[in-house]
């Protein structure tokens, strides 16, 4: 697992935009996603995406969104809620919210917003 932990955010970055754009998805669209997960503005995102900082690092320094307890569901044959590790539970968490965008899924779905009625 450190392998992955240690792992340049900017080369995963890379790969995560192919994926989205291959799947007719934008940069932004990803990156406002990656934000909304991390509380990352778009300045301290780019320097990430561009620099060298790790995984670990990466999230060190994030603030998950209160609704990050909403992402569930499997990503790479793994239960997300079930993952014990808190860095890769976090890693999992922006691969799972990367894979629903590129599943079709809005912004807003992803971002988990509530509809106007809702409480």
């Amino acid at each position: 697992m450190s392998r992955v932990f240690d792992m340049p955010f900017s080369s995963v970055y890379t790969l995560y935009v192919a994926k989205v754009e291959r799947k007719g998805r934008t940069t932004d669209e990803l990156d406002t996603v990656i934000r909304w997960l991390t509380g990352y503005d778009e300045a301290d995102l780019a320097r990430h995406a561009q620099g060298s900082t790790t995984f670990r690092e990466f999230f060190d320094e994030a603030r998950l969104t209160p609704q990050a307890a909403e992402i569930t569901g499997v990503v790479c044959g793994v239960r997300v809620e079930q993952i014990e590790d808190p860095l890769m539970y976090r890693i999992r968490l922006l691969d799972k919210v990367v894979d629903e965008l590129a599943k079709g899924k809005t912004v807003a779905k992803v971002m988990r917003a509530r509809a106007s009625g809702d409480s």
